[in-house]
């Protein structure tokens, strides 16, 4: 397992798009950040607030900007092994496939768990000095919005590295990731306002990318009817992990 984290850490810090996807992730996060400070700098800060810059707009955005960045990340890991060939010269360096695959989504987590800490320090630190004093990051609902951040963007991570290795290459997987959230579940969402399609209202708390964001829920009113914070969580933690297992299975026994 040793050789087989080394070769996965050798190489997504050998490879540029690594380090443009998270810049770019952390550049619009300070942006949000910035902006909202500015937007809010004469008003009396609030918990709510606090969470949109912390979290990159909170459960309001359809897509948490760091954990798509990271979702690109995971799945050009796994789908650069197909579009350029070298899975065959992977797996002859890693050849337990079950290993090789662990190894990458471990890497994948931490990175992604740094990113997000370095992320949320630095929007913290962008706001505060726009407001001119730090925000307390302990109170309800900021102690449960910041590990709902957390929790959503290594979701987010794995999904992506699993897309990849299911659909064996890059446009399948990054398809999903974005059409999927901004397009078939935002229109699932609005139908169900539709008085004659009403009948969808119950099922939107079943669609996972926006069952996801409410992990950074912010507290008042929503919209539409949810599961609570970590039981939606549940909701796309187990569409990750059940597209994580196919993708697994059919790794691990069809050929390369």
């Amino acid at each position: 397992m040793s050789d087989a984290l080394r070769f996965e850490w050798v190489r997504i810090r050998t490879l540029r798009s690594t380090y443009w996807l998270i810049a770019s992730a952390v550049f619009l996060n300070i942006a949000v950040a910035l902006a909202v400070a500015l937007l809010t700098r004469n008003e009396p800060l609030n918990s709510q607030v606090v969470g949109v810059v912390v979290t990159g707009g909170g459960p309001n955005s359809p897509v948490p900007l760091v954990a798509v960045f990271l979702a690109i990340i995971g799945i050009l890991a796994t789908g650069h092994e197909y579009r350029y060939g070298t899975i065959q010269p992977t797996l002859t360096t890693v050849p337990h496939r079950s290993t090789l695959l662990t190894a990458k989504v471990v890497v994948l987590l931490v990175t992604a768990l740094v990113v997000t800490a370095v992320s949320l320090i630095a929007t913290i630190t962008t706001a505060s000095f726009i407001w001119g004093e730090v925000p307390g990051l302990t109170d309800w609902p900021l102690n449960a919005a910041i590990p709902g951040h957390f929790v959503l963007v290594l979701l987010w991570t794995v999904l992506g590295a699993a897309l990849a290795q299911l659909c064996r290459g890059v446009p399948t997987a990054l398809a999903v990731v974005l059409v999927v959230p901004l397009v078939v579940e935002q229109l699932i969402l609005s139908l169900s306002y539709v008085s004659v399609l009403h009948w969808l209202a119950p099922a939107v708390k079943f669609l996972p990318f926006t069952a996801g964001q409410q992990l950074v829920h912010l507290g008042g009113e929503v919209d539409a009817e949810f599961f609570g914070r970590w039981l939606s969580g549940g909701v796309f933690a187990a569409f990750v992990a059940i597209i994580l297992a196919v993708a697994w299975t059919s790794f691990t026994g069809r050929d390369a």
